[in-house]
């Protein structure tokens, strides 16, 4: 059999966790995924995967041939560029995973760079503001703000995304502009699920300053994108990240509230899997993540962040 064919399937099945979609992503029909995973399970003399009705899972066997086939995989393609034309070549898929705020508002223009100047190379971009761990998640980059935390991968600084308190001038001319952080509880405040759950809103006014001023939450919402309209229409005030809603600061369609203090933003990092060498697709998409970064939100010092 095509051992490596089938490493591609399989893995392929591994990291999309269920027949039907690694089916589509590959081109092939599902019963002829299943038949190759079936055929590389004989081969093997074990079972990979453990199959349900709606998804695949791997035996113990399974994620340590996922793991040794990544490896493989990424060795073929590069030995398979390396020799194209001469020249360095970029082929294969490279997995991202990012929380939406930056999925949406800044991957789409880098991913359309990168994939200008690598035609062969293609790009999933999975967007979910769960902490997506490299590894376990069969991710090749993922992009996480705030504290790392521990893993078996490594991390490299990409800079830091700011955040902003902000309203609509609609709104401040019906209700009001806030003064002081004290006078916030006075305000419907509209958040992000998972945010600011202790009611309090963190706020810095000099490098070693800084107090939690109390917040009325009236609407929590699991995605950024309707916090921002609701705050466009003057329902309430809220924080987001400064990348979303550049644009309507710079137009005056929203306003920054008390512009003595600054909310604490999350540093950016690309957290990669362990291994040596890292591919060469990994070190040019990260490469071109550091390059193609907005200014905003280019590496700064890390601790000048706080996390919340």
């Amino acid at each position: 059999m095509d051992l490596l064919a089938a490493m591609r399937i399989f893995v392929r099945v591994v990291e999309r966790g269920n027949l039907s979609r690694a089916a589509k992503d590959l081109g092939l029909g599902q019963p002829a995924v299943s038949d190759r995973i079936e055929r590389l399970e004989q081969h093997l003399g074990v079972r990979l995967l453990l199959r349900s009705t709606r998804a695949v899972s791997c035996t113990d066997e399974g994620s340590l041939f996922y793991q040794k086939s990544k490896v493989v995989l990424d060795a073929a393609d590069e030995a398979r560029a390396a020799v194209t034309l001469g020249t360095k070549v970029v082929r294969g898929r490279i997995r991202i995973a990012a929380p939406h705020g930056l999925g949406d508002a800044v991957l789409p223009k880098i991913v359309g760079i990168i994939r200008e100047q690598n035609p062969q190379l293609y790009v999933d971009m999975i967007l979910n503001d769960e902490l997506t761990d490299p590894v376990t998640e069969g991710v090749d980059i993922s992009l996480r703000l705030g504290q790392i935390g521990d893993g078996n991968f490594v991390a490299h600084p990409l800079g830091h995304i700011r955040r902003v308190l902000v309203a609509s001038p609609e709104y401040i001319a019906a209700h009001g502009c806030p003064e002081d952080p004290t006078d916030l509880i006075r305000h419907p405040f509209i958040r992000v699920a998972g945010l600011f759950s202790d009611r309090q809103l963190r706020l810095v006014n000099s490098p070693k300053a800084a107090r939690a001023a109390p917040i009325n939450i009236v609407t929590t919402v699991s995605h950024w994108g309707p916090v921002y309209q609701l705050l466009l229409d003057g329902r309430g005030i809220g924080v987001l990240q400064e990348i979303v809603c550049a644009d309507a600061l710079k137009s005056g369609r929203l306003v920054k509230l008390l512009p003595n203090y600054t909310v604490p933003g999350f540093d950016l990092h690309a957290l990669l899997p362990v291994m040596r060498p890292v591919p060469t697709k990994t070190q040019i998409v990260v490469s071109m993540l550091k390059e193609h970064l907005p200014d905003t939100v280019r590496i700064r010092t890390v601790a000048q962040s706080l996390d919340l």
